[in-house]
């Protein structure tokens, strides 16, 4: 069974950092697309960042210069290094892996950028 485990969430001031793991397990494959999703209270879910297996990414306007998406390890590792964050970062992000046409999501983790 695959499993995606998020860490690194928390509270920030505004322009400070953050650091999103996630982790995949339960399968001995290689994801071919991982990436990050995130959801504000009372709007839709969307894309932060995403990355191939092959190391290609792919960021939202909103967060390109600021984000940086990588994949380490055993490759079913996935990293977003946030900076600058701003209080319109703040929501819950979620892992997500993609295999053979299947989407596999985290739990989520609360990140929190006050003015």
């Amino acid at each position: 069974q695959v499993q995606l485990v998020e860490s690194g969430g928390g509270l920030v001031q505004a322009g400070g950092s953050l650091r999103l793991s996630c982790a995949g397990s339960g399968s001995i494959f290689s994801f071919n697309v991982m990436g990050w999703y995130r959801q504000a209270l009372g709007k839709q879910r969307e894309l932060v960042a995403t990355i191939t297996s092959g190391g290609s990414a792919n960021y939202a306007d909103s967060v390109k210069g600021r984000f940086a998406i990588s994949r380490v390890g055993a490759r079913n590792t996935v990293i977003l290094q946030m900076n600058s964050l701003k209080p319109d970062d703040t929501a819950v992000y979620y892992c997500n892996a993609v295999r053979t046409g299947t989407n596999y999501w985290g739990q989520g983790t609360q990140v929190t950028v006050s003015a």
